[in-house]
């Protein structure tokens, strides 16, 4: 399915694309390993505004849940998320974003705070036990600062959102234990992401 894919269903799951832009450079993305998600071709010609956003989501309480999550970091768009967010919170259906966790650092603030209410579950990128096995395998633009923001804004979300996940992707190299001993000493869910997308327990 070509063109602006702005909300794609994954069985039962909704899920929204709002841009292809990222702050990684990931050696696992998806991206780089197959060709779309799905039947979805989720390059954006054209981000979506919140009316644009909404309208492809449809009716959303037929679904178990709606996921902000595509082709890019979807809290480089806080703004539209948070809009988007509140209207689907309206309609009574759970709500989670999938992230890189450097929304704060990206956007120079406390982003954690600003989902309070709209978001129930916030899944974090953590791919890494350390800061230079995630430079080496995640590629960030803010280079060594990006591991210990992450860090920092899983401890934020923590006071603002019910549930949070780190998720770790099982690729050469990661340290899933380290990483498991970073989600324990931060009290809260690990995730071990195949490199396909799929998720199992940890």
């Amino acid at each position: 399915m070509a063109g602006n894919v702005y909300a794609y269903a994954l069985g039962d799951s909704l899920y929204l694309n709002v841009t292809n832009k990222c702050t990684n450079d990931c050696a696992f993305c998806v991206r780089k390993t197959v060709e779309g998600v799905g039947y979805y071709d989720l390059w954006l010609e054209k981000e979506p505004n919140l009316n644009e956003l909404l309208e492809a989501a449809g009716d959303v309480r037929q679904y178990r849940e709606v996921v902000f999550c595509g082709y890019g970091e979807p809290l480089i768009r806080i703004d539209l998320v948070i809009e988007a967010a509140r209207a689907l919170k309206s309609l009574g259906v759970p709500v989670r974003v999938n992230t890189n966790g450097q929304a704060g650092l990206y956007h120079g603030r406390n982003i954690a705070v600003e989902l309070s209410g709209l978001i129930d579950t916030i899944s974090i990128s953590l791919n890494a036990a350390d800061s230079g096995h995630y430079v080496s395998l995640c590629r960030p633009r803010q280079g060594e600062e990006a591991f210990p923001a992450i860090l920092e804004f899983a401890r934020q979300c923590k006071k603002y959102i019910p549930k949070v996940i780190l998720s770790v992707v099982r690729w050469p190299g990661v340290d899933i234990a380290g990483c498991r001993e970073i989600a324990r000493s931060l009290d809260v869910e690990l995730r071990v992401r195949e490199p396909a997308g799929t998720f199992t327990s940890a």
